[in-house]
């Protein structure tokens, strides 16, 4: 092999055959239509700032998730602040942007130079092993269609904030209008949705830091200025659970540590983006890059400028699941504003919209991946002329109902055990990223390839995904820790929280033994089939 055989861009116009080279089945697009490039670049940007921020998790008492901003940032710090201190919430979301940034960076890496459909879960089944694929697609398409009914009932926790006479139901149902409409609208039109709810948090995000600065230094109504005070009066640490030491400054870090990363999930998106996306050589990078400095300002400095704003023992602390509950909205009525709830209440709602949306269309681009590669039925590989797979869409869109089972409290109650799994099944594809960046590094330096034909690559690989696959692995297999500590056992709470994980190896184990499949040897990995290599030539 020597030169590209097939671009990107087949994927674009459908004319995959029967086979790969990974082993793994190619399904050609029953309508002869396939996914569409259709996101620009401004939308690639927006979608790796905002989008997939399932704020459900932390207004329906779950474990909050969030795109780079989300709800994680607007609601789920208040309790990370109230356990572990202004100080512990600093160190806990630097520790976590730093593996972010490195999962981003290895998935920049693959799906610039592989921009296919399915995105990292494909990719994963060509570099590390088919049955990777398999666990990681069914598992991140359970993770997305279980937060999609999760967000709707959110949103109308969020309408509650204003009127609580109407049944949720009603409002359930207005939102999961929308969310569908928009995803059947086609991939522009998502992209357009995207990019106008990622620009509402940026500017309320933007907003906030530059208020709390102002709070901080005494330009509110009540002029008290701040300063560092919070750091030394309750203190930069909180004693988790009123245990003493070391022990319980480092247990209240690491509780924030696990819900920050909660935070992040929702960044990789971006990946299942790649094969509806224009030029993805150039236009995923810039959305990579960008990482940096938006999780540098945004959560970086908005923890940072939360601390001191707002005292880690207020009694306020995520007691409601709206604004009201919000460390940023408790310090600002603490400085005598009044007016602001009810505006960050309002983005919150939209956050909600986006994440919903988001959710939809990851899912359904999750099944449409599986099915390309014959690991889920080839019914679900159809799509109409805008390029929307619908067959894949309906399906997902149908499990969203399970959103009405939120609305009374028992079945309210199943469906939250359901919920709280997606959260580390979340991880575990953060883990899989980080896998498949480490094993094509390894394959290109088996078959003697430089780095050079990569449109996109970093000088910090392999060892940045070195380093996000431990960390991943850490939040993992701690996910519920604190039902270890005296008198905190739950057995739902650790049913929830660990079962995907037998659950994933079970999946991962148990096609390689139905399909007969074997990790793909560094020497035999397919570096042309549908790559975008630079300069055109894969081997001198």
């Amino acid at each position: 092999m020597s030169d590209i055989e097939k671009k990107g861009s087949s994927e674009e116009s459908g004319q995959e055959k029967a086979t790969a080279s990974d082993g793994m089945a190619l399904v050609a697009n029953k309508e002869g239509e396939g996914l569409q490039r259709k996101l620009k670049n401004r939308h690639a940007q927006m979608i790796s700032i905002g989008v997939a921020d399932p704020s459900s998790y932390e207004l329906a008492n779950f474990k909050c998730k969030g795109g780079v901003i989300g709800t994680g940032l607007f609601l789920g710090t208040a309790t990370s602040l109230q356990n572990g201190g202004p100080g512990g919430l600093l160190l806990g979301y630097l520790i976590v942007s730093s593996a972010c940034v490195g999962v981003m960076l290895s998935l920049g890496e693959l799906v610039t130079f592989l921009p296919v459909a399915g995105g990292q879960v494909t990719l994963s089944g060509r570099f590390v092993d088919p049955a990777l694929a398999f666990a990681m697609g069914w598992n991140y398409w359970y993770s997305w269609i279980v937060t999609l009914p999760a967000e709707l009932s959110a949103a109308a926790v969020l309408i509650n904030f204003w009127n609580k006479s109407i049944n949720n139901a009603a409002w359930i149902t207005i939102c999961l209008v929308v969310v569908v409409g928009i995803n059947f609208l086609g991939t522009r039109a998502f992209g357009e949705c995207e990019f106008w709810f990622a620009s509402i948090k940026v500017i309320t995000i933007v907003g906030l830091i530059i208020l709390g600065l102002v709070i901080d230094l005494g330009g509110a109504p009540d002029k008290d200025r701040r300063g560092f005070r919070y750091w030394h009066n309750p203190g930069a640490f909180v004693q988790f659970k009123d245990i003493a030491g070391a022990k319980g400054r480092f247990l209240g870090f690491w509780s924030v540590l696990i819900n920050a990363a909660y935070a992040f999930l929702g960044t990789e998106i971006l990946g299942m983006t790649a094969a509806e996306m224009t030029n993805p050589t150039k236009n995923i990078p810039r959305a990579i890059r960008g990482v940096y400095i938006r999780i540098l300002i945004f959560y970086i400095l908005g923890v940072f400028i939360l601390g001191l704003i707002c005292p880690s023992n207020n009694p306020d602390l995520g007691i409601e699941s709206t604004a009201n509950g919000s460390a940023w909205v408790i310090a600002i009525k603490l400085s005598g504003i009044k007016a602001l709830p009810s505006i960050v209440n309002a983005c919150l709602l939209t956050s909600a919209w986006s994440a919903g949306s988001s959710d939809l269309y990851t899912s359904s681009r999750a099944l449409y991946g599986l099915a390309k590669t014959g690991q889920a039925p080839a019914i679900f590989t159809r799509t109409n002329k805008y390029g929307t797979p619908w067959v894949s869409l309906i399906v997902s869109t149908l499990l969203g109902l399970l959103a009405y089972m939120g609305i009374t409290e028992g079945s309210n109650k199943v469906f939250n055990w359901f919920a709280n799994m997606s959260a580390v099944t979340g991880m575990l594809n953060w883990m899989g990223i980080s896998l498949t960046l480490i094993r094509f590094r390894s394959g290109l330096k088996a078959q003697g390839l430089s780095t050079d034909i990569l449109p996109y690559k970093s000088s910090l690989q392999p060892y940045a995904a070195w380093w996000s696959l431990m960390w991943t692995i850490l939040i993992i297999l701690f996910a519920d820790w604190s039902v270890f500590l005296k008198g905190g056992w739950d057995v739902p709470s650790f049913v929830t929280n660990y079962f995907p994980l037998p659950f994933f190896f079970l999946m991962y184990f148990g096609y390689k033994f139905v399909m007969g499949t074997k990790v793909v040897p560094p020497s035999e990995m397919d570096f042309v089939t549908f790559a975008n290599i630079k300069g055109g030539t894969a081997y001198s």
